[in-house]
């Protein structure tokens, strides 16, 4: 059975513009691995060489982040929704400070 994954902006050049795509596995991992299969290039733009995610990147299935589960070996059930979604910087420490 698949799994929903949702693609933000930046990574939809991969999927042909499409904010949702379906997958398989039973593992981020394994469905990071089927992404790839049907978008190549898309699994290095999310993990680092070692296959864990980047550190820039949060991989949440349902509403949990990965980060405190059990990382790429956090199980994915049939029709789960995975979201991949880049960290955000800066805000509103910046906007605090006085302009020049």
């Amino acid at each position: 059975m698949s799994v929903t994954v949702r693609i933000p902006t930046i990574l939809r050049s991969h999927t042909a513009g499409a904010a949702e795509v379906t997958a398989s596995g039973a593992t981020v991992a394994e469905v990071l691995e089927s992404l790839e299969g049907r978008f190549p290039g898309i699994r290095e733009r999310v993990t680092e060489e070692d296959g864990e995610i980047r550190r820039f990147m949060n991989v949440y299935v349902g509403d949990d982040d990965i980060r405190f589960a059990d990382g790429v070996r956090t199980a994915v059930a049939p029709g789960a929704v995975m979201s991949v979604i880049p960290a955000v910087a800066g805000g509103q420490e910046t906007a605090l400070l006085p302009r020049r």
